[in-house]
């Protein structure tokens, strides 16, 4: 009996903050669900990445993405708005994990059709324990779209 091992998850981080970065990483490398996380540190490079732009063309489309609000270049906002505008790419889903708890913050993110909205805790082991609840919640428990 032939067993095919599900394709590991694509996942796209958006952050400009290297520790999360850094943080989000080892969330994910000491979690036990297989999956690939790539980085990006700004909202153009972003776009260029879902886009396939131009050292990104041979980019794999992510399955998930963790979007930073405050970035530089193009703001959060601006790359979730275009992502859920694109018939291309509106099918990923996209969780901003960002530190704003502004109540306008995460209703515009839900407006703009965030798939979920978390706020990045302070503490590390509670940063680890949430991007882990992130990833075996998507990876998991969620039905995601291959693209």
């Amino acid at each position: 009996m032939t067993h095919n091992a599900p394709r590991p998850i694509e996942v796209l981080l958006v952050e400009d903050d290297p520790g999360d970065v850094l943080l989000t990483k080892e969330a994910f490398a000491d979690n036990k669900v297989q999956n690939n996380l790539s980085v990006v540190c700004d909202g153009e490079e972003a776009t260029q990445y879902l886009r396939r732009q131009g050292r990104f063309a041979d980019a794999a489309r992510p399955d998930l993405m963790l979007l930073d609000l405050n970035l530089p270049r193009k703001d959060g906002r601006e790359v979730l708005e275009e992502i859920k505008a694109d018939p291309e790419l509106r099918s990923i889903p996209v969780v901003v994990l960002t530190t704003s708890e502004a109540d306008e913050d995460i209703l515009h993110s839900y407006d703009l059709h965030a798939n979920a909205y978390v706020t990045k805790p302070v503490d590390f082991d509670q940063f680890i324990q949430v991007v882990r609840q992130i990833d075996d919640f998507f990876v998991t428990v969620v039905k995601l779209p291959r693209g």
